[in-house]
């Protein structure tokens, strides 16, 4: 109302002057010609302005093409007031009605800008002093609708409980819907498409960004939120269709938005897995989780509790982690959830047997394992005693006590090993296809076979994150080194689905799209800090570590795939192993690694697995094959 108010004012001011300056050259209009003027254009003026858009847009924002909306505005309602007046008077200068025309649209225009420029510029100190940031939205559906709304009313209430959805002044909207460009949604214009963020992103100083597309395609996300990045801004993001949640704890958009991801970055789509199968499963049984206060066995038993099981059984050898994991449990489900804690050594077959007997688990998940390659590479007795003694001296106790179903973690470091830690793992799937072909075997024995997992203990990310928090350098081992990632839930996911899914035997592999280059994904995490790679925070290449493989692979050579329902879960072809001969090896590796005899563990070690070669072997070949002019490979020293 202030805005149409001022533009009434200035029409008519502008209607005075045009006839005072025509007066003067003894061309104007007569003071009742005037006084109708005045009248008419006031209202033609209002109308021609109201149908163009001059008010249909939040002017504070006003590009420079939408000045044109004034401009028209002003054209048309003049254009009939004097078309009036002509009907009504016979005559209408045309002088008049040009400089009343040409001192209308200078001082509408005018106005705005100014009132922009100066007025508004006060607002946005407040603003700032508020924390509100200007941001681009991208993604101009039902989402930003219902945000934007969100937003402003968060604004205007005095009474917003979480000041965090407050720091949103949206300014812009991109969509790569080109129709669109131009338009509005509750007065904040689409002004172009996602090729030109960087662009707009500068034009109109923002501050943040909001992807705001919860159901496109992973694909397009990737490469969205990749141009987003490079602007060296904060990036924030509505989460996936499916995992948008409105129920007494989450009742808006704005409660939900987050910080941009690593995962968003991956490539794929999250793994969904059919929960109901899965509580089905779990509900009313009795679950043992070995290595349970890890990144893995914590994760495990978070989601198995959400299931309704009898009970729980945390097996754990580190009493920290177990003691985290136990009182994070306890403040969720209080005596709700029957659980028990155990400290023990899966190393300890007697100390393992005592917890079977006690407790009877019917599902055994077994995630306790050392994981850490260039670790094992220094000590890997200790690998093969944790690994390979404490895979089989649960999974026999599980046979012996006939558990239903035993669910083995494994590893892709396991397919074609180059280092102790992957070699022990893959002895590891051995003992489990070994027990799972013994006569009246009542277990169903399976595997689960991932990459790198995202935020677990070890894992690349954290590293990536202290270095940068801390102003260093970050470390990459080589530029050509590559993973499959996966996320904590969606590992732990593939898991319970196998656990659903196994009839025994079975080496279940989860389709994790394409690789990632370790250095991209450094790139992208110095930009989520608004930082630019290379310039304000460096990436070093330190070298290959002891054991470490420049790709890693989900499959042998030997193994096929086969399909399950579950179109992204896989279920490998078993490789047959002759019992008697892997047994006899089995007790060689056993008792070198009890006498800590490294050499005859590790001769014992290449004669279980015979894909375990050295790294400089394997990586020499591999970038032969993707670059052959590569002659040698850095090795950490």
């Amino acid at each position: 109302m202030a805005l149409a108010a001022a533009d009434v004012f200035i029409v008519l001011v502008s209607a005075i002057i045009s006839n005072y300056v025509l007066l003067a050259l003894q061309c104007g209009i007569s003071h009742e010609q005037l006084v109708v003027s005045i009248a008419l254009s006031a209202v033609t003026c209002l109308g021609g302005l109201t149908i163009c858009g001059a008010y249909s847009k939040l002017w504070r924002y006003f590009h420079a093409m939408d000045y044109l909306s004034c401009v028209y505005g002003i054209l048309v309602g003049i254009v009939c007031s004097c078309l009036f007046i002509y009907i009504l008077d016979g005559t209408m200068p045309v002088r008049y009605v040009c400089l009343h025309t040409v001192l209308s649209i200078i001082g509408i225009c005018t106005f705005r800008y100014i009132f922009k420029r100066t007025f508004i510029e006060l607002v946005d100190v407040g603003r700032r002093e508020a924390k509100y940031k200007r941001t681009m939205i991208v993604g101009g559906g039902q989402a930003c609708k219902l945000l934007i709304r969100e937003i402003h009313n968060a604004q205007l209430s005095p009474y917003t409980g979480d000041k965090s959805t407050a720091i949103f002044d949206p300014v812009c909207i991109i969509d790569d819907d080109r129709k669109k460009i131009g338009q509005d949604i509750a007065g904040v214009q689409i002004v172009g498409v996602t090729t030109q963020i960087n662009k707009f992103v500068h034009e109109f100083e923002i501050e943040q960004i909001v992807f705001c597309i919860p159901s496109c395609l992973e694909e397009e996300r990737k490469r969205i939120l990749d141009i987003c990045s490079r602007t060296n801004i904060p990036v924030k993001v509505i989460p996936f269709l499916g995992n948008l949640l409105f129920d007494d704890a989450n009742t808006t958009l704005l409660g939900q938005i987050r910080d941009i991801k690593v995962e968003d970055l991956l490539g794929r789509d999250p793994i969904r897995f059919d929960n109901k199968d899965i509580r089905d499963f779990i509900s009313g049984k009795i679950c043992m989780v070995t290595g349970g206060g890890g990144s893995i066995g914590s994760e495990l038993v978070r989601q198995i509790a959400r299931y309704d099981p009898k009970q729980i059984i945390i097996v754990d050898i580190c009493e920290n982690y177990a003691y985290d994991i136990q009182q994070e449990l306890i403040e969720t489900y209080g005596k709700n959830l029957n659980l028990v804690v155990r400290i023990a050594s899966v190393r300890d077959y007697f100390r393992m047997n005592q917890l079977f007997q006690q407790f009877h688990p019917q599902v055994v998940f077994h995630a306790a394992a050392h994981k850490h390659v260039p670790l094992m590479e220094e000590s890997p007795m200790e690998a093969i005693k944790n690994n390979v003694i404490g895979t089989f001296n649960v999974a026999s106790l599980a046979q012996f006590h006939n558990v239903q179903k035993f669910v083995m973690i494994s590893t892709d470091k396991a397919v074609n090993p180059t280092n102790c830690m992957g070699a022990s793992k893959r002895c590891c799937e051995m003992i489990v296809q070994y027990l799972s072909g013994q006569p009246d075997c009542k277990t169903e024995f399976v595997t689960t076979r991932f990459g790198n997992v995202l935020g677990s203990n070890g894992s690349v990310i954290p590293k990536f994150k202290r270095q940068i928090e801390n102003g260093q350098a970050v470390t990459v081992t080589h530029p050509d080194i590559i993973r499959y990632f996966m996320t904590i839930p969606e590992a732990v996911s593939l898991v319970m689905e196998a656990a659903v899914l196994a009839h025994g035997g079975e080496i279940f592999v989860l389709d994790m799209g394409q690789p990632v280059r370790i250095v991209q994904l450094a790139e992208n995490l110095i930009r989520m800090y608004g930082k630019v790679p290379y310039k304000d925070v460096k990436i070093e290449f330190t070298g290959l570590r002891p054991g470490e493989k420049i790709k890693e692979e989900l499959l042998m050579n030997e193994e096929g795939l086969q399909k399950t329902r579950n179109k992204l879960i896989f279920i490998g072809k078993q490789i047959d192993i002759d019992q008697e001969q892997f047994i006899a090896e089995l007790r060689k590796l056993r008792d070198a690694a009890l006498e800590n005899n490294e050499q005859v563990a590790i001769t014992a070690l290449h004669n279980m697995v015979p894909t375990f070669v050295t790294p400089e072997e394997f990586n020499q070949q591999y970038l032969k094959e993707e670059r052959p002019e590569v002659k040698k490979v850095p090795v950490a020293v």
